[in-house]
């Protein structure tokens, strides 16, 4: 092809793209009574591409408009997500203080009704070795006159006894220590006993020695302290009775028990430094000494 050929060609062709919108421009204008033959042949002719033209640019829309709806639904599910976890972390803020203030209430009704003076603590760790079972505290400001052997409890009841204090750091040995024992009686049918710890490392346990075989002890009944001993003030729990074994007359029972305070959430604890019955101005509980098992009373 010439040269002159490409250029007449090239010509025609810009002449029909310029002519064709004008002449469907143009007869798009005309009222229909108006329009002629040419027209209507404009029309006829120009209708499916106007169709396919609606079309894409509809659809180009639809997919526009979903685009940007899809931006802000993202938009609206991360801001959403945002709020979700911050009213979450809320909730378990208030959920965590609503626990402590429980925990705070239930020791200061402790502190209430136990006779005597005591000491708040906090928990602050927890540790055992081949020989004791230990729990550390933090003695509360102002509080310096702990020493050996006072006892410690909580809410839920024996937590044990002061074993080494320096300053406001406590060591406690817990209730379910081996060398660990205090004087308890059944709040149901105040059958006596002696609970010990067991000193197991992988379970909290307890075992109540000296019940004797006439003494009715069931599964499930509260063992209390006694009171006997000037130690412990009487009526707080030690331990619940787990296991009965029955023994002919003459015999102790077998009685095993678990520890009504839950030592692997203790938060809190009082620490008596002086319960009724003690010499004016000692600062001592009874003779800071565990009563052992005793006789017969």
């Amino acid at each position: 092809m010439s040269p002159a050929v490409r250029r007449l060609r090239d010509l025609v062709i810009v002449v029909v793209l310029l002519a064709v919108p004008f002449f469907v421009l143009k007869a798009n204008m005309k009222s229909p009574e108006s329009q002629n033959a040419v027209d209507r042949l404009v029309l006829r002719l120009s209708a499916p591409v106007e169709v396919a033209a609606a079309t894409v640019a509809r659809r180009v829309g639809d997919v526009w408009d979903d685009y940007v709806y899809l931006v802000d639904v993202k938009q609206d599910n991360e801001r959403l997500s945002y709020e979700r976890a911050r009213l979450r972390e809320q909730v378990h803020s208030l959920e965590q203080a609503r626990a402590e203030n429980r925990q705070l209430r239930r020791l200061l009704q402790l502190k209430d009704s136990t006779p005597g003076d005591m000491v708040s603590a906090q928990v602050i760790g927890k540790d055992f070795t081949e020989f004791f079972r230990v729990t550390r505290i933090v003695l509360d400001k102002g509080a310096r006159d702990v020493r050996s052997h006072m006892p410690v409890i909580s809410p839920d009841g024996v937590v044990g006894s002061v074993l080494h204090a320096t300053g406001d750091m406590v060591d406690v040995q817990l209730a379910v220590d081996a060398a660990f024992g205090v004087d308890v009686e059944d709040e149901r049918t105040h059958a006596r006993g002696f609970v010990r710890g067991t000193g197991d490392p992988t379970r909290y346990g307890c075992k109540v020695e000296m019940v004797d075989s006439r003494d009715e002890v069931e599964l499930g009944d509260l063992l209390v302290t006694s009171g006997k001993g000037r130690w412990f003030p009487r009526g707080i729990p030690v331990a619940r009775a787990t296991k009965v074994v029955k023994r002919e007359l003459g015999r102790d029972q077998d009685v095993e028990a678990v520890p009504t305070v839950d030592f692997s959430r203790l938060d809190a604890v009082l620490v008596l430094v002086t319960v009724p019955g003690d010499e004016p101005g000692s600062g001592t509980v009874g003779s800071l000494t565990p009563s052992g098992p005793r006789g017969r009373p």
